[in-house]
């Protein structure tokens, strides 16, 4: 799933041109990201880490519109963390998503970003939420981003059930290897974060360490 920036004037930061990709295992998911924010034909920034906590074992992906996705995100992470003082816990993974989706929603025609919603919780343990332009949807992985394009074949190929934390962090690395290689907006490095009952571990790949395909 991807979805277009926008610029007024000069061009503006975008991570339009990206790829992002979240997948659930059994206990936990694995979130990540290449690192490339463009301007137009230029690229201003290498290495923009695109996975921002949302909550303790919550996290989100950005695309779209640099700004209006980090935005978006500082703003469910406020609310998250008054939510989670309220009730006296952490809170759900759902929960974030609704809030991503309710603002996505209302300024659909002022915002230009898509957020993947990754996360672990008590309750329903790992889950990936879609939340484009009001749309609310749990699926197993989700893809987003130009770079995402590129890798359709790939994730439906080499997705299945019951999937480890192991393999779902070579998928995602995989993933992101093969769409910064074919993708010239995607580029960078690789970031990934695990998330699981026990707490996140975040992951930086360089780019001459990640893996190369035929082609390279």
């Amino acid at each position: 799933m991807t979805t277009g920036g926008f610029s007024l004037g000069q061009p503006t930061p975008s991570v339009k041109a990206t790829t992002i990709i979240a997948i659930a295992f059994e206990g936990g998911v694995v979130i990540g990201s290449d690192s490339r924010v463009s301007a137009g034909a230029s690229v201003v920034n290498r290495v923009m880490n695109k996975l921002s906590p949302l909550h303790d074992k919550i996290y989100c992906a950005l695309s779209g519109s640099a700004a209006d996705a980090q935005t978006m995100a500082e703003i469910v992470n406020y609310q998250l963390d008054v939510h989670s003082i309220e009730v006296g816990e952490d809170p759900l993974v759902r929960s974030a998503a609704t809030l991503v989706k309710n603002i996505s929603y209302k300024y659909k025609e002022e915002l230009s970003a898509h957020l993947i919603v990754a996360g672990w919780d008590r309750r329903a343990g790992g889950q990936v939420y879609v939340t484009l332009d009001g749309l609310l949807a749990r699926q197993p992985f989700a893809i987003g981003g130009s770079g995402s394009s590129y890798i359709y074949g790939f994730v439906d190929a080499e997705y299945r059930q019951g999937m480890t934390k192991k393999d779902c962090q070579e998928f995602v690395v995989n993933a992101l290897a093969l769409a910064m290689n074919r993708d010239g907006s995607s580029g960078g490095v690789a970031y990934f974060v695990t998330i699981d009952k026990d707490g996140t571990d975040e992951k930086c790949i360089l780019g001459n360490k990640l893996p190369t395909f035929f082609d390279e």
